[in-house]
C-alpha cells in the first residue's frame, strides 16, 4: 500500500547523509520532498500542511541543530510526526462491564463490512471471546446470505430473522432497527458477550442510510461505532469520513484492502482530519488477515524500518511449542537433522502465513522489494511434495539418493531432477549449519563469531597456527620438546592468570592490595 511513499521518503533521507550540519536550505529541500511524496500519496491537503510544517519547525530548532547526527534526527522527527497522524498510540476495544460489549459496522457499500465481521468476530473469538453476528444489512442483495457464509467460516453464530432483498428489483422489507434489538436481546440470552451488528451500506453518502444508522446506534447503545473504510478510495476519504462522524459519531476506523496497491492516503488523512483513532487494518482477504493497528509500527513500516514486533507476534501465535521443543532437545541432544526436521520447519514457517508479507516486515525490505515480487509462494509447497515423495529411510540418509532414486522423486512431486538437486544441495549446507551450532562452534560462514570462518584462528582452520615438525632424531626430538616447555612455562608466568585488565610486568603479589582474605585466588594467588 505505501511503497510509492516509502520509496519517496526513503530517497529524500539519502541526500542528508554525511552532512554533520543542516542548513535551512537543506531542510526546506527537505520538507519540500516530504510534501511532495505525501500529495502524490493522496493524502489530503490540510494534513500535508500541519505535517510539513511540524517536521519543518521542529528540524530547525534545537534538537536537530545540537544533535551528533542530524540527518538521523530528521528521520526520528518524521517518524514520530508520522505516528502522531495516525492515531498517536493503538487503542483497543473498550469491552462492557456488565452484559454483551455491542460493537456496530458502518460504512459504505463495497468497503468490506460484512466480511469485516467475519474477521473482526473470528479475531474475537481467538481471544477468548464468545461473539455473534446480527445481520442488519436488508437492502444490499444476499447481504444476510453472506454474512451468514462468513460466520460459518469463522465458526461464529449469525441472528439473521429476516432474509432480506434477494435480487435488485426486489424491494427491501423488513426492519433493521428492530433486527439489531432483537439481536442484542438474543446475545443476552444465548450469553454471548460481544455483539457485532453490520448495518446497511450506500454506494455514496445519502440521507436515508444516514438516518437509519442512527436509529439502530439510538436503538442498541453500542460501546463501539466502527467506521470501514475503503484504503483505496484516495482523496473522497475525508469527505465520506467527515460525513459519517457528523452522522453517527463513529468511534473508531478500520481500514480495509490495505494489501491494495493505490497509494494509501486514506490511512494517512481519516485519522488526522477526525481525531478518532484508527483500531484495526484488514491486509487480505483470507478472514486471519486482520490485525489490531499499532501507529508506531505502521509508521516504521512506511520509513522501511521494518515491523519486526508485529512479525515476532506472528510467529509466536502461529508456532508448534511442542514441535519447538523438539527441536530444541534435538539440537541439544546433537542429534543429526534429518529431511523430516526440514519438512516440519517448512510447514511451521507456512503456518504464519504469506512469505511476501513476512519479509516485507524486515527492515530495509524496501531495496528487495523486486525480488520478494517476484517470489512463488508455491516454492513450499513444490518442496513439500519432493520430501514426501522420498521414502522414509531417503529422509533419514539423503546419502543414498543416487541418480535414479532422484529422477523418481523428480516424477513423482512433478518437478525438474534439477529442482531435487538444488534442495538436496540447500539440505545438505542447512545440515552442517545446525551440526556445527549443535557442537557450540556458531554458525559458520560469519565472520567475527565463534566457530566462524574468517574470524581467526581456528582447530584445523587454515588460519590456525601450523605446528613445528618434530626431529627424527630422538635425542634432538627430546631437546625440542623441553625448549617448547620452557617456552611454555615463560609465557604462563610472563600473564597471570586472572589478570582481567591486561599484562603485568614482574612479580605479581596479591597481598599487596589489601583484599578479604581468599580473594587473592581470583587474581592468581596461591
Amino acid at each position: 500500500m505505501f511503497n510509492s511513499l516509502s520509496d519517496r521518503l526513503t530517497a529524500t533521507f539519502k541526500n542528508l547523509r554525511g552532512k554533520g550540519r543542516l542548513t535551512e536550505a537543506d531542510v526546506d529541500a527537505t520538507v519540500r520532498e516530504i510534501r511532495r511524496a505525501l500529495l502524490d500519496a493522496d493524502v489530503a491537503v490540510p494534513v500535508v500542511r500541519e505535517f510539513t510544517g511540524q517536521v519543518r519547525e521542529r528540524a530547525l530548532g534545537a534538537e536537530v541543530s545540537g544533535a551528533l547526527n542530524p540527518s538521523q534526527q530528521i528521520v526520528k522527527i518524521v517518524n514520530e510526526e508520522l505516528v502522531e497522524i495516525l492515531g498517536g498510540e493503538t487503542r483497543r476495544i473498550r469491552m462492557a462491564k456488565t452484559g454483551p460489549t455491542i460493537i456496530m459496522l458502518a460504512g459504505l457499500q463495497g468497503a468490506g463490512k460484512t466480511t469485516l465481521a467475519g474477521k473482526l468476530a473470528k479475531w474475537l473469538k481467538a481471544q477468548g471471546h464468545s461473539p455473534i453476528l446480527v445481520a442488519c444489512d436488508l437492502q444490499r442483495p444476499n447481504a444476510v446470505t453472506q454474512l451468514q457464509v462468513v460466520g460459518q467460516r469463522a465458526g461464529v453464530p449469525v441472528f439473521a430473522p429476516h432474509p432480506g432483498a434477494t435480487s435488485e428489483l426486489e424491494h427491501p422489507a423488513g426492519d433493521p432497527v428492530a433486527v439489531a434489538r432483537a439481536g442484542v436481546e438474543e446475545a443476552r440470552q444465548k450469553l454471548h458477550d460481544v455483539v457485532i451488528v453490520d448495518t446497511a451500506g450506500r454506494l455514496g453518502v445519502d440521507a436515508d442510510m444516514m438516518e437509519q444508522a442512527r436509529q439502530i446506534r439510538r436503538a442498541i447503545v453500542p460501546n463501539e461505532v466502527l467506521f470501514v473504510i475503503d484504503s483505496m478510495i484516495g482523496q473522497d476519504a475525508v469527505n465520506t469520513a467527515t460525513a459519517f462522524d457528523e452522522g453517527v459519531n463513529f468511534t473508531g476506523i478500520v481500514l480495509s484492502k490495505l494489501d491494495g496497491d493505490a497509494r494509501g492516503g486514506a490511512a494517512l488523512s481519516v485519522s488526522s482530519v477526525t481525531g478518532k483513532p484508527v483500531m484495526f487494518a484488514s491486509t487480505g482477504e483470507s478472514l486471519d488477515d486482520f490485525e489490531l493497528f499499532h501507529p508506531d509500527r505502521m509508521a516504521s513500516r512506511i520509513l522501511d524500518m521494518g515491523d519486526v514486533l508485529s512479525l515476532i507476534e506472528q510467529a509466536e501465535k502461529s508456532w508448534d511449542k511442542e514441535e519447538a521443543a523438539r527441536m530444541a532437545k534435538k539440537f541439544a541432544d546433537q542429534e543429526d537433522f534429518t529431511l523430516d526436521d526440514f519438512l516440519a520447519q517448512m510447514q511451521q514457517i507456512r503456518k504464519m502465513g504469506s512469505m511476501k508479507k513476512m519479509l516485507m516486515m524486515m527492515p530495509g525490505a524496501q531495496n528487495i522489494r523486486q525480488q520478494l515480487e517476484q517470489f512463488d509462494e508455491r516454492e513450499i509447497d513444490r518442496v513439500e511434495a519432493i520430501v514426501r515423495s522420498m521414502t522414509p529411510h531417503e529422509r533419514l540418509a539423503p546419502k543414498i539418493i543416487n541418480g535414479s532414486r532422484r529422477a523418481r522423486i523428480a516424477r513423482g512431486s512433478g518437478v525438474h531432477v534439477s529442482e531435487v538437486n538444488g534442495l538436496l544441495e540447500r539440505f545438505g549446507q542447512a545440515q552442517k549449519m545446525m551440526k556445527k551450532m549443535a557442537q557450540g562452534g556458531g554458525m559458520p560462514g560469519m565472520p567475527g563469531m565463534p566457530g566462524m570462518g574468517g574470524g581467526g584462528a581456528r582447530k584445523g582452520g587454515k588460519n590456525a597456527p601450523k605446528k613445528k615438525a618434530r626431529s627424527g632424531n630422538p635425542a634432538k626430538a627430546a631437546q625440542e620438546l623441553r625448549e617448547a616447555e620452557a617456552r611454555r612455562a615463560a609465557g604462563a608466568k610472563a600473564v597471570p592468570t586472572g589478570a582481567a585488565f591486561g599484562q603485568q610486568s614482574g612479580d605479581f603479589d596479591p597481598s599487596q592490595l589489601n583484599l578479604p582474605k581468599g580473594f587473592d585466588k581470583f587474581l592468581g594467588g596461591k
